[in-house]
């Protein structure tokens, strides 16, 4: 099994718990969505579901964007102050958002996940996601300045 088919596989399980209907509106969502690296916006995914369901609305990949973020199969990257971006890597990592090319890249730092903080939240809460997000000039914004 590829990892596209073992992640396709656990996004229908995840529909079929929330009772949610596998739709192949849903699923083109999805895989545009855990296709791509760059944190999409709701209309970047359209522009790229559109090539392969051409009548797609704007709309029904907003919702079903939201959608998969209420069941847990993406999440929306919180704090970048421009349109809502999404995420479909759901392994534990972090963000870093560009200040000039507004791109945001996935990273992970272990110390991260385990701080004295979240333990002492665990004593209160159950802890679903610990988002960080970072913000600075990237290596290719810099590079670029420098010239």
């Amino acid at each position: 099994m590829t990892d596209l088919e073992g992640k396709l596989e656990r996004f229908c399980n995840r529909c079929r718990q929330n009772k949610l209907k596998i739709t192949p509106q849903r699923v083109e969502v999805y895989k545009a969505l855990i296709s791509s690296n760059a944190h999409p916006s709701a209309e970047a995914v359209y522009d790229k579901v559109r090539g392969v369901l051409p009548n797609i609305s704007l709309d029904t990949v907003n919702r079903t964007l939201n959608t998969l973020n209420e069941i847990g199969a993406a999440f929306v990257v919180a704090g970048s102050g421009d349109v809502k971006r999404f995420d479909g890597n759901l392994d534990n990592h972090q963000h870093f958002k560009c200040i000039k090319c507004r791109k945001i890249f996935d990273f992970h730092s272990e110390p991260l996940d385990n701080t004295e903080t979240l333990r002492k939240l665990e004593e209160q809460f159950r802890v679903l996601r610990i988002t960080v997000y970072a913000e600075g000039l990237c290596k290719g914004c810099i590079e670029k300045e420098q010239n």
